[in-house]
């Protein structure tokens, strides 16, 4: 039975953590958000900001072949 506690007490603790990084996470969200509105209020497009840090996320293989493919399907759709 005291192997059951302590299995119990162990999921419990592995659940309040995951609550709090939750909170966490959630509030570093809306700090996110934040910055974005800001930036917006000083002219900038938020939607180009957003694709700028996915891009800048991505490694430069990787950014440079999907520029290649979007650039071969813009020309394919006469948009180049």
């Amino acid at each position: 039975m005291a192997e059951a506690a302590v299995t119990d007490d162990q999921l419990r603790l592995f659940i309040e953590r995951i609550e709090r990084l939750e909170e966490e996470k959630k509030g570093i969200a809306d700090d996110v958000r934040d910055v974005y509105t800001e930036a917006k209020g000083q002219g900038y497009d938020a939607k180009i900001m957003r694709q700028i840090v996915r891009l800048r996320k991505m490694s430069v293989n990787d950014r440079q072949e999907m520029e290649a493919i979007l650039d071969l399907y813009k020309a394919a759709l006469g948009l180049g």
